[in-house]
Order: C-alpha cells, then structure tokens, then sequence
C-alpha cells in the first residue's frame, strides 16, 4: 500500500523523520491560541459507510457525507471570552500534533456547550465544519 508509511519505512533512505508521536499540540482558532489540555481527537472521517444485510447475504453498504470535527480540553483563561466562543459560527480551526502533522477544520462552528469546572478551571469543546485537511511536514 502506498500512501501510508514514509520511504524510511519501507527500506529507503528518504527524508528522515522524527520519533515523536504523541506530546505537545496547538490549537488556534481564528489565529487565536487556546491553552489545550487532556487529550483532543480529530475525526477525519470524510465518509461514514453502515453495512446492508439482507436475510440471506450481505447486500453491500451505504454510503454518506460524515462531519468532520475537533474536539478536547482548554483551560479557562482570564482574557478568554467564553460569550464570544460561543459565538463562532464561520471560523478556521488549526491543531499541530507533536508529530509534525497539522489538521485545518473549515468554515468550523462550535457545537458543544460551554460548561466550567471550576476547581481545574477547564472545559471542553468541540468544533464541526465544512472540511478538514491534513498537512504533512516535509510532503
């Protein structure tokens, strides 16, 4: 299978990369940093497909849009305005992974409530957009 691994991986002497998999990210919206906490998951599904069984055989599967999304942790800084998060309807959301991979989530709204907890002063989020891409270091 092409497209999966990196020439290194396959016995060639390409662009080295490094070990880090996991660790710091970034989250911006907007160009504006949020402070991430816990783990974030970005669902980069472009497609949801549900299996067709008939009562005698597998038929095959539909097949639809799926919404891509970010979603995690932040803490809740004095300067950050939770009214105007709650606001975002349009907006361009960028998560760098310690890996060197970056996701862009497009035309982003927010959906999730905004709800505090106080004594670890964090809450969570989670965005939905139009579309996300995947940018790769050094592709």
């Amino acid at each position: 299978m092409t497209g999966f691994t990196s020439d290194r991986a396959n016995g060639g002497t390409g662009q080295a990369f490094s070990n880090r998999i996991a660790g710091t990210i970034y989250v911006r919206v907007d160009g504006k940093m949020l402070w991430a906490r816990g783990g974030w998951k970005v669902n980069f599904a472009k497609l949801t497909r549900e299996g067709v069984v008939g009562q005698d055989r597998v038929h095959g599967y539909t097949e639809k849009p799926a919404i891509p999304s970010v979603e995690g942790e932040v803490t809740d800084r004095g300067e950050l305005s939770l009214e105007k998060l709650a606001q975002i309807e349009n907006a361009t959301v960028t998560i760098e992974l310690a890996n060197g991979k970056t996701y862009v989530l497009s035309e982003a709204w927010l959906v999730s409530e905004l709800s505090i907890e106080t004594e670890d002063g964090k809450f969570s989020v989670k965005f939905e957009g139009m579309e996300i891409t995947e940018q790769m270091r050094g592709a």
